[in-house]
């Protein structure tokens, strides 16, 4: 079916829980959270993804996304756990993992649009209106998505220091 070898399964059906998974912790926290149960699972399936596409992957373009995505999920995870990154490091988890979001999404509606429906795929050319619309939709989706992200990290951080009394009127 879709044109999918078996360990094109595992990867397709190893990285899609990511999908929902993303979707939740952006609704309810505005960002990906690595510290948390959801945020581990985000990890596990991300990482399922990412490192079986290089199994599956046709195109070279495939091989970097895996490589870059790879990269910025490691590094979403850990730099909020190195202290010298201080406030920095929140917005730098956030900024990785909203890409690793972004680049799930960018080969999943490729895909989908070349195989869907089975048989009659809404999209045969890489060039397709259709396609670079849906790409472009995604960057600019990225782009506004992380703007609220850091604009609200921004407003966090300035009303944790209104809320800390000074050292003098304690």
């Amino acid at each position: 079916m879709f044109g999918i070898s078996p360990i094109g399964w595992v990867h397709t059906l190893g990285s899609l829980p990511a999908i929902p998974l993303a979707i939740y912790m952006f609704a309810r926290h505005g960002r990906i959270v690595p510290r948390s149960a959801l945020g581990a699972a985000y990890f596990v399936f991300m990482f399922v993804g990412a490192a079986t596409v290089f199994l599956v992957a046709h195109e070279p373009v495939s091989y970097v996304i895996g490589t870059v995505t790879l990269a910025l999920l490691l590094a979403g995870f850990g730099v909020g756990r190195i202290a010298a990154f201080g406030r920095a490091g929140r917005y730098l988890e956030t900024i990785f993992l909203s890409l690793t979001a972004f680049l799930l999404m960018l080969p999943t509606i490729t895909e989908i649009l070349r195989r869907v429906p089975d048989g009659h795929p809404l999209v045969t050319d890489l060039s397709s209106p259709l396609l670079l619309g849906s790409q472009a939709s995604l960057l600019v989706m990225l782009i506004a998505g992380l703007s609220a992200q850091i604009f609200y990290l921004r407003r966090q951080g300035r009303l944790a220091v209104r809320v800390v009394p000074a050292r003098g009127n304690r």
